[in-house]
Order: C-alpha cells, then structure tokens, then sequence
C-alpha cells in the first residue's frame, strides 16, 4: 500500500483512472455494531463509498451478526469472484487467515490487525498518537481536573487508546485525575449505548466533566450522556462532533475511510501490496476533528498547544508510549 494520503481529496487526485476501477470487483465485511455504527465500521463505509462516488465501481459489503458469520462471508465474497475483499476490525483476523489460504488469487485487506500472508494486506494504526492529541484538549477544557474515558471490548487495542489518552492528559496537567471503564469482554460490547451512556454518567457523577469514548457503538450512548448532563464527550475513528454540537468537544480521527478508500484504488490501479502498513500522525493516518459544530469549544492556547505535541510526535522528538508493545502504561 502507498504512504497514507492525508485526505481522500489527496487520494483522489493519484486516481488512475476509471477504466481500470472497472476491473475490480470490492466488497467490506464489517465488524460487529455494523456499517452505521456513527465510528470505526462507518468509516470503512464512508471510505467505500467515497471510492464509489468517485469512480463508478459497485462494491458488495456484509454486515455481520455473530462471529460465526466472518468467515462464511469472507468465503462466500471470495467465491463470487470479489477482489479485494476488506476486513474491518481485529476480529476478523482468525476467519480471513483461514479464507486467505483457500483463495490465494484474492487480495485481502484486512484493518487493525496483522495477517502474513502473500495475498493479505494488514493495515494498523497509532491510535496513541492522536488519542495522545484528544487528552490534551480534555485536560486543557476540563475545570475539575477530572476526565474520563469508556472504552468497548476490553483488549489491548483498546487499552491503546486509553493509555494514549492518559498520557496526553498528563502532558497537559500533571495533577489532572483520569477515570476509565471497559465495557465488557464479548463483541457485545462494540453495541450498547445503553451502557456506555450509563458509564459515562457514573464518571460524571464522580466529577469528570469531559469522558472519550473508544467503544463503537456504545459511545453513542457516551456522547448522549455528555450532553445530557451539560458536560462534554469526545468522539473517536469518525468524526462525530456533528452528532450534538457544543457538546463534542473533539473526535479522534482514525482514517479507517481513507484505507478502505486506498485499499480499493491500489487493487484498481495494479498498485496492491501485501504486507505491513502503520500509519500514525507522520503519516496522515490518526488526527483531531475542528470543525464549526466544536470550534467555540477550543481556544487558541488548545489549537497552539495540540499543534506543538503533533509536530514534536510526528518528528519523534515527543514519543508516546504504546500499550501494545509493553501493557506497563507509564500513567
């Protein structure tokens, strides 16, 4: 896969053309909480149908139900001649190595975990980086020193987020105090507002006045609770501040849209590769959202200082620890 463009916009522009688009036939398997889960599945989504609208090719995709169902459509899209077939989310990982295998000719994208196959293409993410980002901007608007964060399925990806958050909350006051909660240890997880949005309030209620969700679509329910109580959310892999203006202070940006997007145009143009693809803040690949449904909510000292941290992560000067290669988080 090419470095990550920095916008679809940017990916657009190194199109190759619409002819040969034509040859490819793409399909999306989605995990669990489904392609408008409003975070990390609408984004492979969005990513998809960008490529759509840009270049005219028709893509299939599946929305799975229970994990049995990964690998019946995995191999269902790949005997129907579907090529490249993307799978969105770790969970997948187990059923398209097995497909991968039976279908040596088809390529296979697969997104926050990594397959080494000839034929597999693993894209994974420096969710600490921009989680880092969003930490900041929640220590600098909190007036309690108190924050939180909600996370989904209880794993180390997502502990990636916390711990990245954490870090980014520190950097900006030591003494600020970070609350977390798991939602739970099954797919389940990935779809309960419900509970998102009653672990949010039990942060509230200790004094955290700004909560980030890393859950799908359970922090639907997070960001609901936010606005419900008169505090503030942060969103995350899409951007949701739409989703209650003046309420989201910030989203973290994961471009899930942009490697789908990619994923496609590289099988299109003769350009896939298999192999390992990273992509952090150097390269395009996490970010912050502003945008006019939060910019009254950031001040010029946020901007300034989110800036600093982005420009010293992305040279290397500033490192931020990640939890994936060693869970000892230093918050």
């Amino acid at each position: 896969m090419k470095k990550l463009l920095t916008s679809v916009v940017a990916a657009v522009a190194c199109y190759a053309g619409v002819a040969a688009a034509a040859e490819i036939n793409p399909a999306v398997v989605y995990d669990l909480g489904g392609r408008f889960d409003r975070s990390f599945n609408q984004g492979a989504y969005n990513g998809a149908e960008k490529y759509k609208e840009d270049t005219g090719t028709e893509y299939r995709d599946f929305e799975i139900q229970n994990d049995s169902q990964r690998e019946q459509a995995m191999r269902n899209f790949a005997r129907r001649g579907m090529n490249p077939i993307v799978a969105i989310g770790f969970s997948q990982a187990s059923a398209l190595e097995k497909v991968a295998k039976e279908f040596p000719e088809t390529k296979f994208t697969i997104i926050d975990m990594v397959v080494d196959l000839p034929n597999v293409q693993s894209v994974v993410f420096k969710e600490h980086e921009g989680s880092f980002l969003v930490g900041i901007l929640a220590a600098m608007a909190s007036e309690t020193g108190k924050v939180g964060f909600v996370g989904g399925m209880d794993i180390p990806l997502i502990r990636k987020f916390e711990c990245g958050y954490a870090q980014g909350v520190k950097y900006a006051n030591s003494d600020a105090e970070v609350f977390q909660n798991m939602t739970g240890t099954t797919g389940a997880a990935w779809n309960d507002p419900v509970k998102g949005g009653e672990l949010a309030k039990s942060q509230f209620d200790r004094g955290a006045d700004v909560v980030y969700h890393a859950a799908g679509g359970t922090g639907v329910g997070v960001l609901q609770a936010a606005a419900d109580a008169g505090k503030l959310g942060i969103g995350v892999d899409s951007n949701q501040n739409a989703l209650h203006p003046g309420s989201v202070l910030t989203s973290m940006l994961k471009r899930v849209d942009v490697a789908v997007y990619e994923a496609f145009e590289a099988a299109a143009g003769d350009d896939w590769q298999p192999g390992l693809t990273i992509l952090g803040l150097a390269e395009g690949g996490v970010d912050w959202a502003l945008d006019e449904n939060n910019e009254k909510l950031i001040t010029d000292d946020m901007k300034a200082a989110v800036a600093k941290a982005k420009e010293d992560i992305a040279s290397g000067s500033l490192e931020v620890h990640d939890y994936m290669s060693d869970s000892a988080c230093p918050m």
